[in-house]
């Protein structure tokens, strides 16, 4: 074993959940899309504020309160440093990537959209970036446009070029797609729809935990991430905003910290970032968040995403030796993702018999219907990596699946 590779297998015993075992077999946990397992120094940050330091923020003039105050305050100031936005007011606490692509929608749609604005995003988007921009386009008359993606699930960007125009408003397009495994560069994105005098979203929810992230070099205009996706804690995300653009946007919810002033007759509203964070927030989340970044620099993005891709590598090479298997997302430039489908067997099938396993795969359309119905399939088996994956979890991966296709033959 490579020290690269010993290294990252010691590493496992910082999830306490990766020891467990699953029906009898050891558990090789591969649904990294759909969340990350945590680590024991997240766990016990979050322990140890319920513990000792649980407080309201923002509010109290007591020592607890002024703790947990300097503690929410400093990951979103860590946050900040992560992706490299210019300051930390820029950082907006959200439950999530969903919630932070809605308050764009809604908030910055209410004023920026009318009827004949036009809306691009790409064909290969999670729910979470379609339904909003439906929702908002409804509201306003704007419309929605889609950039088409080839057979390999890559953008079609001679057809981006063509869409974009002087109605386009707003790009919002996935950095690194979770059904597809395809990474779209945003950089090149960002600048062509600045051409035209539009802004643009990344969806990071996918990369955050596998690459380097620098929103003022991309130059995008607003970012959005999730912070279970980085082995942080459930329900809590991030909204970045350009602080010129955040400013002009109205709130999207009202009520308690958001506010500098209340009168029956008119109420005026707090500075960035508290305009956009009503009523008591998930501090314990937004602490755990803090401690997952730490974490995850610790360990080192670049070091990890090396492993990441021998694994993927390893992985499709496998998986296409197998007869029957077709891989889905075959993009020059992908990462982390490995969608497949089985000849005549259906993709819970295969998750199922993975799970007898111990081999935890997600089966489904992945919040991702439109890019079935591009690939004319109703859904995938598809395996996700992390840095704590080892060979011995892709080894296991092949075995569920070759015994998959013996049992429906």
């Amino acid at each position: 074993m490579r020290a690269q590779d010993q290294q990252f297998f010691e590493r496992r015993q910082d999830f306490p959940i990766l020891g467990r075992k699953v029906h009898g077999k050891p558990l090789a946990y591969l649904d990294n899309a759909a969340t990350t397992q945590k680590p024991r120094a997240v766990i016990d940050t979050i322990s140890r504020y319920y513990e000792s330091e649980n407080a309201n923020i923002h509010r109290g003039v007591y020592l607890l309160s002024q703790e947990a105050t300097a503690a929410y305050e400093s990951a979103r100031e860590r946050i900040a440093r992560f992706i490299n936005a210019a300051e930390s007011r820029e950082i907006i606490f959200t439950r999530g990537t969903t919630e932070s692509i809605n308050l764009v929608a809604s908030s910055w749609g209410r004023t920026g959209l009318k009827t004949g604005d036009e809306i691009i995003v790409t064909a290969m988007e999670h729910h979470s970036n379609i339904v909003p921009w439906q929702l908002i386009a409804e509201q306003t008359g704007a419309k929605l446009r889609v950039i088409p993606i080839d057979d390999r699930g890559q953008l079609l960007m001679d057809q981006y070029e063509k869409l974009l125009s002087d109605r386009t408003r707003i790009v919002s397009v996935v950095q690194l797609s979770n059904s597809l495994g395809t990474i779209n560069d945003v950089k090149t994105i960002a600048a062509m729809a600045h051409k035209r005098g539009a802004v643009v979203l990344a969806d990071g929810a996918q990369w955050v935990a596998h690459f380097p992230s620098d929103v003022r070099d991309w130059d995008v205009d607003f970012y959005a991430f999730s912070s279970h996706k980085i082995f942080g804690p459930t329900g809590i995300g991030v909204l970045y905003g350009k602080a010129r653009l955040l400013n002009a946007m109205p709130p999207y919810q009202g009520g308690g910290d958001m506010i500098s002033s209340v009168t029956f007759e008119k109420t005026t509203y707090n500075d960035l970032p508290h305009k956009f964070e009503a009523g008591t927030p998930h501090i314990s989340g937004a602490i755990g968040l803090g401690a997952a970044i730490d974490y995850v620099q610790g360990v080192g993005l670049a070091a990890m995403h090396d492993h990441e891709q021998k694994l993927l590598d390893y992985a499709q090479n496998r998986l296409a030796e197998i007869p029957g298997v077709r891989l889905v997302g075959t993009a020059a430039h992908k990462a982390s993702v490995i969608s497949f489908v089985l000849k005549d067997i259906h993709p819970h099938d295969i998750g199922a018999v993975l799970d007898a396993e111990g081999v935890a795969i997600r089966t489904g359309h992945h919040c991702c219907q439109p890019v079935m119905d591009r690939f004319q399939i109703p859904a995938t088996a598809r395996a996700s990596l992390a840095f704590y994956n080892t060979m011995q979890d892709v080894d296991a991966l092949i075995e569920g699946v070759r015994k998959t296709v013996k049992l429906f033959a």
